[in-house]
């Protein structure tokens, strides 16, 4: 498991704060901007990444995220690319988990025990794998945890109390809860059921859990903090890169960010009271 993503966890709940965790595909807009965009993600007030792996039929993400991983794979990115974009970061200041969000056939294209030693070689934390159910994960898990990585399962509204114990069971940093029923994609406002479908959750394990899906502004992200450990935003960054000028997508990636985790904010109330 993550020491490093665990830790974080247990910071921020002694401090009584969520996480904020941006999402980006690897190689979008363009391979060279990738390293940038991850260290604006940093510096925008990230707490965490979710660093998606670019793949063909990207199932769970909706037309924004689909036409991000599309641009990358034209543009040449391949697997090996992204563990390399991930550590030149590192090389170049990036301190915060990064977990990699991918489909299996990712992982298998390497081999498991491959994947996961070249991950943790790049400073990866862990992995989330869409479409590998609990039932078929135990040799992934282990590669991961052999190599100091955690494993975060997805649950859904539609997902049974049953199934829920048994993600928790494989889980070891925390749980990945998607907000509604459908693809990733901004919406205008979070579901009303999300808290009874958190409290659900809750009766099952002790782990953080993490809200993505449909997460877009500050309005939400404080209500996800409320009632979760992390609040993922992941359509609403590839929409502000595709807002910013040419060049200038890691420049718009921290403004966004900062604004919607609110460490803009927070910066100019320490500005005016110093």
């Amino acid at each position: 498991m993550s020491k490093r993503l665990r830790e974080l966890f247990a910071q921020r709940r002694a401090e009584g704060r969520a996480l904020f965790m941006p999402y980006v595909t690897a190689g979008y807009p363009s391979p060279a901007e990738t390293v940038d965009i991850l260290l604006a993600l940093q510096a925008g007030g990230g707490d965490a990444i979710e660093y998606g792996i670019p793949f063909t039929d990207p199932m769970a993400d909706g037309a924004t995220v689909q036409h991000a991983n599309e641009v990358a794979l034209r543009a040449g990115v391949k697997v090996t690319d992204c563990f390399r974009f991930l550590e030149e970061a590192r090389s170049r200041g990036l301190t915060v988990p990064v977990m990699f969000m991918c489909y299996y056939n990712s992982v298998l294209a390497l081999g498991e025990d491959r994947a996961a030693e070249l991950a943790a070689k790049a400073g990866a934390d862990g992995f989330i794998v869409v479409d590998l159910p609990p039932e078929e994960a135990s040799s992934f898990v282990a590669a991961c945890r052999a190599h100091g990585l955690s494993f975060v399962p997805l649950v859904a509204p539609t997902t049974s109390d049953e199934r829920i114990e048994k993600l928790a069971a494989v889980a070891d940093a925390f749980l990945y809860c998607v907000s509604v029923t459908g693809t990733t994609g901004q919406r205008k406002q979070l579901p009303p059921e999300l808290p009874t479908f958190l409290e659900r959750i809750r009766a099952h394990t002790d782990l953080p859990l993490g809200v993505g899906f449909g997460i877009s502004t500050r309005e939400h992200v404080e209500q996800v903090s409320r009632i979760a450990d992390a609040a993922i935003v992941g359509s609403a960054i590839i929409a502000a890169i595709d807002a910013a000028a040419p060049g200038m997508a890691a420049q718009g990636v921290r403004e966004y960010v900062e604004d919607v985790s609110g460490q803009r904010q927070e910066g100019e109330e320490g500005s005016r009271s110093g």
